[in-house]
């Protein structure tokens, strides 16, 4: 077991992770997409109960992204640092570009492939799982901020 350690942009938001961590894959959902302005996003996953926010937890804001999922983010800086899926009660994801420490994790995927852009070429040999994704976040006037 080792730790990783992880912060947002603006350094507001640091958190910590025990490994070992469940997976590691890049998502290409509509969603993640939109909400990272980027081809995808690759999040790692790990139990809730390794994560520990060692400063900002107050600047941590959640938005509804889905009925079935939110996304954790800094109030101050936008960085978007983790996500809460219904279907896994017990586990974070958190972005894999936030981890400030060393560490080995390497994606071992790509998930929602079908949903992937066709301006990024991708050469590499990872299994390409489809999915069901909700292609459409809700209205912000629906969604709003949760607590």
């Amino acid at each position: 077991m080792s730790i990783i350690t992880g912060a947002c942009l603006c350094g507001a938001v640091h958190y910590q992770v025990e490994t070992p961590v469940n997976w590691c894959a890049h998502c290409h959902c509509t969603i993640c997409r939109k909400a990272h302005g980027a081809a995808f996003v690759t999040w790692f996953g790990v139990p809730k109960k390794v994560l520990t926010l060692l400063a900002g937890s107050t600047l941590v804001r959640w938005y509804r992204s889905s009925n079935r999922a939110r996304r954790g983010f800094c109030n101050f800086c936008g960085s978007t640092l983790f996500f809460e899926a219904q279907s896994s009660p017990d586990e974070m994801q958190i972005t894999l570009a936030s981890i400030t420490s060393r560490h080995h994790l390497a994606p071992q995927g790509h998930v929602f492939w079908n949903e992937h852009v066709h301006w990024v070429e991708l050469e590499d040999s990872l299994p390409r799982l489809t999915g069901q994704s909700q292609a459409q976040p809700p209205q912000a006037s629906e969604a709003g901020l949760v607590s």
